[in-house]
Parts: structure tokens; sequence; C-alpha cells
């Protein structure tokens, strides 16, 4: 009997492709398009879904819309105003991916009786010595393996990512052959609940009591007023509204203080952080020092580092390099060549 599996269908020719190719190898597919947002924008609109049937109707696989509105805004949209509010930058599709794309939707999937869930994402998932691995994708700038760090060993053993040794070409040049109309569908760039790019008009519509505060100097000294730290982050220097001698940049957001404090370019770089939240995946835990090659953000170039565990299921992360603009709530993740260690959330 052919295997069951619960495909996340996003409109996009990613997941689109990635329902030919299932079906293909023998896979009984049913598409699901998730339903995450209570108002239409460009990524959820009738569009999306309308997209998403008409791929199905051609692959002739079944296609359902799938009510997460609630969870989503729960679980991702509240923690992404929560952490601005605190003076933290968070990232919402790694929590979205850990807790809708792989968490409510492979619960879904048990009650439907699927095997398992797939999705479009550019990375694999392998099994050796007895775990599942998360590896990069071959398509290197469209690897998506930073995004799914926080994955679990169920969740990896449940998951298939048809694309992972695609790439990106490929994948447009297979979908144009099946004469699917969004074989050239752009790629969706920003956060998907906010289409145009503007978190800070977001975050302004729906937290309407947002404190003033001061910028400061290193010292304490008062150097201006700002609106609310959820308009700031490490490293920026722009928008500051500072009439300065030299140039000057975000190097600390305290919200203890609900102030925003100010220095040279130098003091934006450090050669340590310390992350919490730690999730291991080619391991069980973090026993003792390892040497890895880590990220703190998505496009940011890797660097070798030294991890140490600390108490809490925290660790300090000591790099060969200073790395510019490191930024609590954004996650560091760990690798060894072409696989993911894991990784965590940056404290400090």
């Amino acid at each position: 009997m052919s295997k069951k599996v619960l495909l996340a269908m996003s409109g996009g020719v990613d997941s689109s492709v990635s329902a030919f190719l299932l079906k293909r190898e023998g896979y009984e597919v049913i598409g699901v398009t998730l339903d995450l947002l209570a108002t239409a924008d460009k990524c959820c609109s009738n569009s999306t879904f309308s997209d998403a049937k008409d791929v199905a109707d051609r692959i002739g696989i079944e296609h359902y819309i799938l009510d997460l509105k609630d969870e989503f805004k729960k679980e991702v949209i509240n923690y992404f105003l929560d952490e601005y509010i605190e003076g933290r930058t968070p990232n919402p599709c790694v929590v979205c991916n850990s807790k809708i794309k792989f968490g409510i939707l492979l619960k879904k999937a048990r009650e439907l009786g699927a095997d398992y869930i797939a999705t479009g994402h550019y990375a694999m998932v392998e099994k050796e010595d007895g775990r599942f691995i998360l590896k990069k994708a071959l398509d290197i700038k469209r690897d998506q393996s930073y995004f799914l760090y926080r994955l679990s060993q169920d969740q990896l053993f449940h998951s298939i990512m048809p694309l992972g040794d695609y790439r990106k070409e490929n994948v447009r040049k297979i979908a144009e052959q099946l004469n699917l109309r969004v074989h050239n569908k752009p790629d969706s760039q920003e956060i998907c609940f906010i289409p145009d790019g503007d978190y800070r008009s977001f975050i302004r519509k729906n937290v309407p009591q947002l404190e003033s505060g001061y910028i400061l100097d290193r010292e304490g000294n008062i150097l201006s007023k700002h609106k609310g730290i959820y308009l700031y982050t490490i490293g920026q220097r722009k928008g500051l509204g500072l009439s300065l001698k030299k140039p000057l940049y975000v190097i600390a957001i305290d919200r203890a203080k609900n102030a925003i404090i100010i220095g040279e370019r130098e003091e934006t770089s450090s050669q340590s952080l310390v992350a919490k939240d730690l999730n291991f995946i080619s391991i069980k835990a973090l026993v003792s020092e390892m040497r890895v090659m880590a990220r703190i953000r998505h496009q940011h170039k890797e660097v070798e580092a030294l991890i140490n565990p600390l108490e809490n299921n925290r660790a300090k992360i000591d790099f060969k390099e200073s790395q510019k603009a490191i930024t609590p709530g954004q996650s560091v993740v760990f690798y060894k060549d072409d696989r993911v260690i894991g990784g965590g959330i940056i404290e400090k």
C-alpha cells in the first residue's frame, strides 16, 4: 500500500512541484492550504487558495483548506508582538515552522491517518546512527535549514522535504513542463502577515498603547526621546533622529529602563553571546564544548565558534571572529559541514 502524506500547499511553485514529485514516487498525496490570517493580504488571498486548488486538480490529488487562524495568532503573531514590545527582534518563521507547519499540521495528519507531512522547504532529512538529521539543501542560495533547527526528532521522523536535492531553476522548469500556471510566480520575500514589510505600522495597529522613552549614550546621558523601543534594533543607524558630528548606532535596548542605548560602530560587534531554549538535532544534548560553524542570521556568513553548555538549557558561544549586531530574540544555528547540529534563541 502507498504511504499517505499531507502536503502543505502555499499556492507557490515549490509546494506545487513537491506535490508532483511525491505523487510520482508513489505517495498518496493530500494537499492542504493553511488559512492563517483573519484578513486577506498578498500571501493569504483568494488567489493563494485558487492557485493551490488548480495545481491539485492538474496533478490529480485531493485538496483542502485548513483553518488555523486562531492557532497562528496565538503562537506566531502574539509572539511577534510580545518580542518587539520586550525589546527583542523575533524570528516568526522559526516559530511558525516548529509550532504550526510541523506541529499542528503533523497532529492533523495523524488524525487523518497520514504517515507523513511534507513541505516545499529547501532542506534534507536523513537518518544516521539512529537519529534523524537535518541537512542543508543542494541549492545553498535557497537553503532554509536555518529556519528548521527547532524541529524535534519526532517531527523530522514524520517529515518529507522533496526539494532538498533540487535547484530552484530546475523546480521552475518542472512546473513549466507540467503547465502549472504558478511556474513563474514570484517567491514571497516578506513576513507573511506583513506583506508590505512595514512591521512598525503593524505593531502600532495591534498594540495601541506604546510607551515613549529616552535615547541614551553609554554613560547614561539623555540625547533624545524615542516613541517606542519596538522601532529599533541592534546595529541600527538610520532613523535615530539625532544630529551628531559622527555616526552612532543602537548598541543595546534596555527594556527595564525603556531606553535605547547608542554608541560607536565598533560597539555593535561582539565575539560572544549567550543562547537559551536550545534544541539539538544531530546530538541528544550538549554535554561538553564543541567546535561548530555558527550563523546568527539566515543570510549571515557562518563563522567558526566554540559552544559551551550552561545551566537551564543555555550555552555560551565564542566566535573566532567578532560578529556585528548580535540581536537578542534572533536565532543562532550551529552547523558541521552540511548538517544542522542545533541552535537556540540569542539571549544576550
